[in-house]
């Protein structure tokens, strides 16, 4: 009798034990898909500044995503003598073409002032643009290539990609499809989407690495049009050179590791270029150093264009 108690005891724990276990499992498995589908599907920030609160002339734009014709929208900045070249902005993750985080405006008014045209504009699911899922440089690729298409149809001179954080990625990741695209400016890139996500998923989710990285990764391109291995800029170096690539980067970013930047400069070091700042957060760089950067960005466009015209 005791001994049939004893099993009747074990067999309830066994069904207690595996019922917990299928609840932890059902949660995490809820939780991550509660978290991954927020991840891509960002709340839109407003266009809260135009160009004209900084004196500069410009003309909205709707532009046309290379992939499904996605309408997105955005601004021509036109200096006020022949442009030398046109200057396409990309901004990050979550943010849109007024990309306070930098900021874009104050950043393009010396451009613009120097003579370059300067377009921005909002990638899918972003600002004012359609879509409603973002893809971190995925698909956002195929909206930079459109832009790109819109550049050349519209305009002789030649083209560079300015992007930061998830558009610095897309702008690599464009450039590499688009031998038409003379150089890139890259501020704090990540080089590997899917690489990078496994180590850095908790900065943005705030949850374990374990179990939810694993489960964010495995459920979300099950459940949405996000598949990481479509954002892998390292590979799109090799595609872009010798064109050349400056890319900007703090040590101190504990977002996206400068060693990112780091691991796609050293796969050219002679056409490519690094400059490795002190102190700044995420994509703070512009905002720490102005002037040093204004100068930065103004020097390695000089040296494109000098290229361009000795070819």
């Amino acid at each position: 009798m005791q001994l049939e108690r004893r099993k009747s005891a074990r067999k309830r724990l066994a069904i207690s034990l595996v019922s917990v276990l299928l609840a932890a499992l059902v949660a995490c498995v809820g939780i991550s898909i509660y978290v991954g589908w927020n991840l891509t599907h960002k709340a839109r920030k407003p266009i809260a500044e135009t160009p004209k609160a900084y004196g500069l002339a410009y003309k909205d734009v709707t532009f046309r995503g290379k992939d499904g014709g996605l309408k997105l929208k955005g601004w021509v900045i036109e200096p006020a003598k022949p442009a030398k070249m046109t200057i396409i902005f990309s901004h990050g993750y979550g943010g849109n073409r007024y990309e306070p985080n930098v900021p874009f405006l104050p950043l393009a008014k010396p451009l613009v002032n120097e003579g370059y045209r300067v377009i921005m504009f909002d990638f899918r699911a972003s600002g004012e643009s359609e879509g409603d899922m973002t893809t971190i440089g995925a698909k956002e690729k195929y909206d930079l290539l459109g832009v790109i298409d819109y550049a050349k149809q519209h305009y002789s001179d030649p083209i560079v990609l300015y992007g930061v954080s998830m558009g610095a990625a897309t702008s690599i990741l464009a450039a590499g499809m688009d031998q038409d695209v003379k150089a890139v400016i890259a501020d704090s890139p990540f080089s590997d989407l899917e690489g990078y996500l496994r180590t850095y998923m908790p900065v943005w989710t705030h949850l374990p690495n374990v179990p939810f990285t694993y489960l964010i990764l495995t459920l979300i391109p099950m459940l949405t049009d996000l598949n990481p291995v479509e954002s892998i800029p390292i590979k799109a170096v090799d595609q872009i050179a010798p064109r050349p690539i400056l890319f900007i980067h703090s040590k101190d970013d504990q977002s996206i590791p400068y060693k990112e930047s780091v691991k796609m400069y050293n796969k050219h070091p002679d056409v490519f270029e690094i400059w490795l700042t002190d102190k700044a957060k995420h994509v703070k760089n512009f905002e720490m150093y102005k002037d040093e950067y204004i100068q930065k960005v103004l020097q390695f466009l000089e040296k494109v264009q000098k290229t361009k015209a000795e070819s």
